[in-house]
């Protein structure tokens, strides 16, 4: 099988897909599983996923751990769940969107590498060791503020 050809793509994108595929192997909806990924990237970058002083006033669900960020879930009005943005629920199809634009044509390459190697562990330790995962996709960018939204060239065999 022949090397696929880079993408140029930014950090963020590619964790919160990994990450969403994580919860995915842990059971979760696809639609949550989005917006779970979306929390961890979010988390990881330092932008805060919750503001736990207003979320105490409306109704979440038990904590999930993922990728060792603990996010919290709300409802929908359907009994759904998405993982909290302050006190408004992270929509899904803006996480799709999110990931179309940044993998273009790609996307599904891409998800489908990640899911080869997701289901070579056990649901519970791919969630301790996912980074690792994120971290073989990721691309190679500057250090430090530098690499901050910056794209770097990644190739996805």
């Amino acid at each position: 099988m022949e090397p696929s050809e880079p993408i140029r793509v930014n950090r963020a994108p590619v964790l919160t897909l990994c990450a969403a595929i994580v919860a995915e192997r842990l059971g979760n909806p696809p639609d949550t599983a989005l917006t779970l990924g979306r929390a961890v990237s979010g988390s990881a970058a330092g932008v805060a996923a919750t503001d736990t002083t207003r979320l105490a006033e409306v109704q979440v669900t038990a904590p999930v751990l993922l990728l060792g960020k603990t996010i919290r879930l709300l409802p929908t009005k359907d009994d759904e769940l998405r993982a909290a943005d302050i006190d408004q629920r992270t929509d899904h199809t803006s996480v799709e969107r999110y990931l179309v634009k940044a993998f273009g044509d790609r996307l599904a390459e891409v998800r489908a590498a990640m899911e080869r190697l997701a289901a070579t562990l056990p649901p519970q330790e791919l969630n301790r060791v996912g980074f690792k995962m994120y971290e073989r996709f990721r691309p190679d960018v500057p250090s430090g503020a530098e690499g901050w939204g910056a794209k770097g060239c990644c190739c996805w065999s």
